[in-house]
């Protein structure tokens, strides 16, 4: 590995720590203030991120997967970081719903631009035989921003009040981020021509069956993981009546386990095929959520975040890996636009379904159900995914 190629996995490292660990996971922490202090419901609390993904998705999901596959991932990372910054500051500073609505869609644009997009395809270029282990890497900057943020922001809470917190949370992305983004080299095209597969055109990978069971059971994983992950704050502390700090202290630990998960992944996904590890990641996400069932019980429910946690840090991880794997790496922009803005349609309308169905039924009872059912539905269509290549 080549002092580019460090640089690179560090940058990784800490777009992903800023813009998924800090912007992304740590604003459901942000969610109970505001249903409490403006009189929001959790449907409405919740639909920021649902309404801003549905239309930040179709309309600019495959565009950037074109951009990084065009112009490279480094510009594109760049504007993102800049939005999701700026999104938590106008956020910190809101008092209607519809500049809630307006500040989650630039959060939302930030996640497509400079998120697990862009970063995903630099490590592809740089690394062949160890994307794995790369990846593992530079998704324990997720595990470890979210494990850290509700600390940062119960202790920024405590002194400055909710808003003012979050506001200093986007001045924080932006310095830790933007910095490194700014100096990442990116491979010429002829380094990563090692390792592509045999596709050599975006149509042949649309027209593959394995391609739509990909989209279909990242989908339902993806669905299961962000339901869960961003009603979790509401749940403890308005459900089962945890404390501020006890939550964050749940919180912190499905995000810390989510580090051990994302290197135990990484690890495997080098030596087994990555079908079944993939698989794995989601009975694990599965497995999981049964637990918040017993929410009367701290130990299981300590037990639920760190089972939790590890399927987390594969989850989206594997996405990328796989889809290398199976299809032409040249043209991972493009397809991983087309799956994340699928997998992002449902990282948005499940919170808010679940979220619905609390404010309907009163219980989360119903809208876990459906969870588990989306996750278990994931992984029997990644039973289906062949082990090797897709060739034209």
């Amino acid at each position: 590995m080549n002092g580019q190629a460090i640089w690179a996995t560090a940058t990784a490292f800490s777009v992903l720590f800023s813009i998924v660990g800090l912007a992304l996971w740590g604003l459901p922490y942000y969610y109970d203030f505001m249903v409490q202090q403006f009189g929001w419901t959790r449907a409405q609390v919740t639909s920021g991120n649902a309404l801003s993904k549905l239309v930040v998705g179709p309309l600019f999901g495959f565009v950037a997967g074109w951009l990084v596959d065009r112009f490279g991932p480094r510009r594109l990372m760049m504007a993102g970081i800049l939005m999701a910054g700026a999104a938590l500051i106008g956020l910190g500073s809101v008092s209607s719903l519809g500049m809630f609505y307006f500040f989650y869609f630039f959060n939302a644009l930030g996640y497509v631009c400079g998120g697990p997009l862009p970063n995903q395809v630099l490590l592809t270029r740089w690394f062949a035989k160890s994307r794995g282990k790369a990846m593992g890497i530079a998704y324990l900057g997720i595990g470890l921003g979210g494990a850290a943020v509700p600390w940062i922001s119960h202790i920024l809470v405590e002194h400055f009040g909710w808003q003012a917190a979050l506001r200093s949370l986007g001045i924080l992305v932006i310095a830790i981020a933007f910095p490194l983004a700014l100096f990442v080299k990116e491979p010429h095209a002829s380094d990563t021509r090692a390792g592509a597969t045999p596709v050599s055109h975006w149509s042949n990978a649309f027209r593959s069956a394995p391609f739509y069971l990909l989209i279909v059971g990242s989908m339902c994983s993806i669905a299961a993981v962000s339901g869960t992950q961003q009603n979790l704050k509401l749940f403890l502390t308005l459900d089962a009546h945890y404390g501020q700090g006890q939550a964050a202290r749940i919180l912190s630990l499905v995000l810390a386990a989510s580090m051990a998960g994302r290197l135990l992944m990484g690890w495997l996904a080098d030596r087994f095929p990555k079908k079944y590890v993939m698989l794995l990641i989601y009975l694990l996400v599965a497995g999981a959520i049964p637990f918040l069932f017993a929410s009367g019980s701290p130990v299981l429910m300590y037990a639920f975040a760190i089972l939790f946690g590890i399927g987390l840090g594969g989850d989206y991880m594997i996405i990328p890996l796989i889809t290398a794997e199976l299809f032409d790496a040249q043209l991972l922009g493009r397809l991983l636009g087309v799956i994340l803005t699928a997998g992002g349609i449902a990282e948005a309308v499940a919170p808010w379904i679940v979220g619905h169905i609390r404010d309907v039924t009163g219980s989360y009872s119903r809208g876990f159900l459906f969870l588990i059912a989306m996750s278990l539905l994931g992984s029997a269509v990644v039973a289906f995914l062949p082990k090797r290549a897709v060739r034209a």
